[in-house]
């Protein structure tokens, strides 16, 4: 992988994880904010891993 690539998801997941701490810090840590990161995190994150980490 490129370092750019690197980079770039090294950002998007610091910001990923400011957000979902942002979700639990303001409406607590319950099912169904958890739910919500979760399921955020795979629309966010399997795209990005089928597209630059998986060998094809």
């Amino acid at each position: 992988m490129k370092p750019s690539v690197i980079v770039g998801l090294i950002v998007l997941a610091a910001v990923y994880c400011w957000l979902v701490w942002g979700i639990f810090s303001a409406a607590g840590f319950n099912t169904y904010n958890v739910l919500v990161a979760v399921i955020a995190g795979l629309i966010i994150f399997v795209p990005l891993w089928k597209k630059f980490i998986r060998k094809k």
